[in-house]
C-alpha cells in the first residue's frame, strides 16, 4: 500500500475520531453549562428557584446519567454502536430543546433527566466504538481523545457563559447558554451517517464479511483480514466465558474486587469535584465576586481541568497507581480544607474572592491530574475477563449516583452551612477515602490483567489461612 493511500486511511479514522467524540464533547458541554446558567435561571422572574430546588436541576441530569450509562451498553450491543450514537444525538438535541425552552422548574427536571440518558449513554458508547474502530497501536490514543473532548466540552460551556452573562444584559440568557448545544448535537447526527458501523459488532452477530469490508477502509486488506480473524477467535471466547460467568459473583474474592470498584467509583465523587464542576460560578458569588466577574473566573477551572488531563496522562507512565492516587487525594483535603477555614479569617477581604478562585484551581488541578485519571484506570484494571463488563457497569452506576447525591445536597449545604462548613465536610469524607485506598487498593501498574487477578485469589487464600488459624486457636 503505498504512502498516499496510508494518509488517506489514516485521515478517515480521524475523521471517525472527531465526529464520534462530539458525544464527548456533549457530555462536556452539557455537565459545565449549569454552573453559568444555574445563576440566572433562580432568579424570581424566572424559574425561581430555592437551594434545594437547585440542587433537583442540577443532580437530576446525573440521575439520568446512571441509568443511561446503565443501559447504554446493552442497547449498543443489540441495535449497534453507530445506530446508538444517532439516537443519543436526537435525544441530545431535543432534551437541549426541552431544557432551554422550559416554562418551569418541573419541565427543566423531567428534561434534565431525559438529557442525562444521552450523557450517561455516550459516556459508555462512545468509548465502545471508539476502542472497536482502533488499531490496537493506536487505541489508547484515540480513546484518550476523548476524555480530552469532555473536558474541552466543560471548557467551552464556562466560556460560552462567561461571554453571554457579560455581553448579554438579560435575565433570560440562561436558556441561550443551554441551547448553544443543539449546534454540536446537530453536527454529531449529520457526521454520524457517513461513519460506518463498528466491524467488532457486525462480527459479534456473525456478519464477518461486512466486518472486513469496514475494516479494508481504515487498514490495508491483509491487517483487515488478519483482525476479523482475530475478532472471531475473541468472541467465540467471549461465548464461553458468558456462559461461565454467572456463578463468579459467588466467589468471596470476586465480590471483594466488585466492592472495590465501587469504593474506587465512590471515592472519585466525594471529593466534592462535581460541586464546583457544576456550582463553581455560585461558589465564587459568595466569595464576594459579582455574577459577572465569577463567570469569567470559572473559565480558569476548565482550562485547568483540560491541562491537567494532559499531565495525568503523563504521570500515569511515570507512577505508581496508588501513591498518584493517594498524592491526588492529600492535595484534594487540602484545599477543600484551605477553602473550610479561609473564610472564618478573610471573609469581607479584597483578596478573599481570588484566593477562593485559586484554590478552586489547585483543587481541580489534583482532581483532573491525579485523583481522575487514577480512577477510570484502575477500574478497566481491576476487574477478571469474565466480570469484567458487568463489574465496571455496576461501578460506574454507583459513581453517578453518589454524583446525583453530591449534586444534590450540596446548594443545601452551601445554602444552610455556608461555604466555610460545606468544605470542612467534603475534607473530612476525603481522609476517610483515603484511610479505604491505603487499606484495600492494590497497585497495578506494571502488572498484567492476569497477574492482578492471581494477586485477589491469592490474597483470598491467604485470608482464608488467617480466619482457619484463628479459628483453630480459639
Amino acid at each position: 500500500m503505498d504512502i498516499s493511500e496510508v494518509d488517506k486511511k489514516n485521515n478517515k479514522m480521524k475523521k471517525i475520531t472527531f465526529i464520534a467524540t462530539f458525544g464527548g464533547l456533549l457530555f462536556g458541554f452539557d455537565t459545565g453549562v449549569i454552573n453559568g446558567a444555574l445563576p440566572y435561571m433562580s432568579m424570581a422572574n424566572q424559574l425561581d428557584l430555592t437551594p434545594a430546588t437547585e440542587g433537583l436541576v442540577s443532580s437530576s441530569l446525573v440521575f439520568g446519567a446512571a441509568f443511561g450509562a446503565i443501559t447504554g451498553g446493552r442497547l449498543s450491543d443489540s441495535f449497534g454502536r453507530r445506530k446508538m450514537i444517532l439516537v443519543l444525538a436526537i435525544i441530545f438535541f431535543i432534551a437541549t430543546l426541552g431544557c432551554g425552552l422550559s416554562p418551569n422548574m418541573y419541565y427543566m427536571v423531567t428534561f434534565r433527566v431525559i438529557l442525562g440518558l444521552a450523557v450517561g449513554g455516550a459516556s459508555v458508547i462512545v468509548p465502545t466504538f471508539l476502542s472497536e474502530m482502533s488499531s490496537k497501536e493506536k487505541r489508547g490514543r484515540m480513546v484518550t481523545q476523548n476524555e480530552l473532548m469532555i473536558v474541552s466540552g466543560q471548557l467551552m460551556a464556562y466560556v460560552i457563559n462567561g461571554v453571554l452573562g457579560n455581553l448579554v444584559d438579560n435575565q433570560g440568557v440562561w436558556r441561550v447558554m443551554l441551547l448553544v448545544a443543539t449546534i454540536p448535537a446537530i453536527i454529531l447526527w449529520f457526521g454520524m451517517l457517513k461513519v460506518p458501523e463498528s466491524p467488532r459488532w457486525y462480527a459479534s452477530r456473525s456478519k464477518y464479511w461486512p466486518a472486513y469490508n469496514i475494516l479494508r477502509t481504515i487498514r490495508d486488506e491483509k491487517t483487515a483480514a488478519e483482525e476479523v480473524k482475530e475478532i472471531k477467535t475473541i468472541i467465540d471466547k467471549e461465548k464461553l466465558i458468558k456462559d461461565e460467568s454467572s456463578n463468579e459473583f459467588l466467589k468471596p474474592w470476586v465480590r471483594k474486587i466488585l466492592y472495590i470498584g465501587i469504593g474506587i467509583g465512590v471515592v472519585q465523587q466525594i471529593t466534592g469535584v462535581n460541586s464546583i464542576m457544576y456550582y463553581g460560578t455560585e461558589i465564587l458569588r459568595d466569595s464576594g465576586f459579582t455574577t459577572k466577574a465569577a463567570l469569567i473566573g470559572n473559565i480558569a477551572n476548565g482550562v485547568i481541568s483540560v491541562v491537567a488531563v494532559f499531565i495525568g496522562i503523563w504521570l500515569l507512565g511515570k507512577f505508581g497507581r496508588k501513591p498518584m492516587l493517594i498524592i491526588g487525594q492529600i492535595g484534594v483535603i487540602l484545599t477543600l480544607s484551605t477553602l473550610g477555614f479561609l473564610p472564618l479569617v478573610l471573609q469581607g477581604n479584597p483578596i478573599f474572592p481570588f484566593l477562593v478562585l485559586s484554590l478552586t484551581v489547585i483543587f481541580l488541578g489534583f482532581m483532573q491530574g491525579a485523583v481522575a485519571p487514577v480512577t477510570w484506570l484502575m477500574l478497566s484494571e481491576i476487574f477478571p475477563l469474565k466480570i469484567r463488563g458487568i463489574g465496571m457497569g455496576a461501578s460506574v452506576f454507583f459513581l453517578w449516583i453518589t454524583n446525583f447525591i453530591v449534586s444534590l445536597i450540596f446548594p443545601i449545604l452551601l445554602g444552610h452551612l455556608g461555604l466555610s462548613n460545606t468544605f470542612i465536610i467534603f475534607a473530612c469524607l476525603n481522609i476517610i477515602s483515603i484511610l479505604f485506598v491505603k487499606k484495600f487498593l492494590p497497585e497495578t501498574k506494571d502488572k498484567s490483567l492476569e497477574e492482578i487477578e492471581e494477586y485477589f485469589k491469592a490474597t483470598a487464600k491467604k485470608g482464608k489461612k488467617i480466619e482457619k488459624k484463628i479459628a483453630e486457636e480459639q
